[in-house]
């Protein structure tokens, strides 16, 4: 993750050189935002990658004398089965519906959504490993 830290930490640091000049010269606020936006974007992966490294070390992949066997075992939990996607589908949709025909239906949205988000992180807190 060490890699991908610095390549997104490059990418961010060209976003923020390529956000001032365009301040500097365009004076554009649409372009101004995307370029900022972009540099938060790419920022944040990078923080990610680099807090991700700092926590889990090195992989086997970034060793040039590793084998494929070292990365072998169980990688994660995946779920088999669950409701919440679909939940958390259909409180997006009347969030986005809310905002065309009024407060009522985006806070009933935002409601569902809320439920959808909660129950997919909180289905499995209890589980064993």
């Amino acid at each position: 993750m060490k890699s991908e830290a610095y390549l997104f930490g490059g990418v961010a640091l060209f976003f923020l050189v390529t956000d001032i000049a365009y301040i500097v010269f365009a004076r554009e606020p649409a372009g101004m935002a995307a370029l900022a936006v972009s540099f938060l974007m790419s920022g944040a992966i990078a923080f990610f990658c680099a807090a991700n490294y700092r926590r889990n070390g090195g992989r086997p992949e970034d060793r040039p004398d590793s084998e494929v066997a070292d990365r072998a075992g169980a990688l994660d939990f995946f779920p088999p089965h669950s409701g919440y996607p679909p939940l958390l589908g259909l409180g997006i949709a009347l969030l986005a519906v809310g905002v065309v025909y009024g407060l009522w239906l985006f806070l009933i949205g935002f409601g569902v959504m809320s439920a959808g988000v909660f129950g997919m992180v909180f289905q499995f807190a209890g589980r064993d490993d």
